[in-house]
């Protein structure tokens, strides 16, 4: 199944694909893009792997992170709910991960329960 990637978790591959693109580095910015592309089809290939992260959000419950790989500060976090996955997020380790994830909301809550 297709993994849903949310609103907010597309704004940071925006975001970051944008400052490389600014930084005046455009290989570096697909580079981002293509390991973040390869972290999501990884993490969907074995939802179970990746590593768990706890948050005191009860929506984010199961949250998990794989890696970026080539950008090791790079996480995709995401979910595993009815054997959809969803990626909540894409997120820099340097950035307040906790405060970010605390008030996160999933789109779709309802039905995703």
């Amino acid at each position: 199944m297709d993994p849903f990637i949310q609103r907010a978790a597309r704004i940071d591959i925006l975001a970051q694909y944008s400052y490389y693109l600014d930084q005046g580095v455009p290989v570096v910015a697909q580079r981002f893009l293509a390991a973040v592309h390869r972290a999501v089809d990884e993490a969907v290939a074995m939802p179970h792997a990746g590593a768990p992260r706890r948050t005191v959000n009860p929506l984010l419950a199961g949250l998990r992170t794989w890696p970026a790989k080539g950008f090791r500060e790079h996480r995709v976090y995401y979910l595993v709910r009815h054997d959809r996955p969803t990626v909540v997020r894409v997120l820099h380790d340097k950035r307040d991960t906790a405060a970010i994830l605390r008030g996160q909301r999933i789109e779709g809550a309802p039905e995703f329960g």
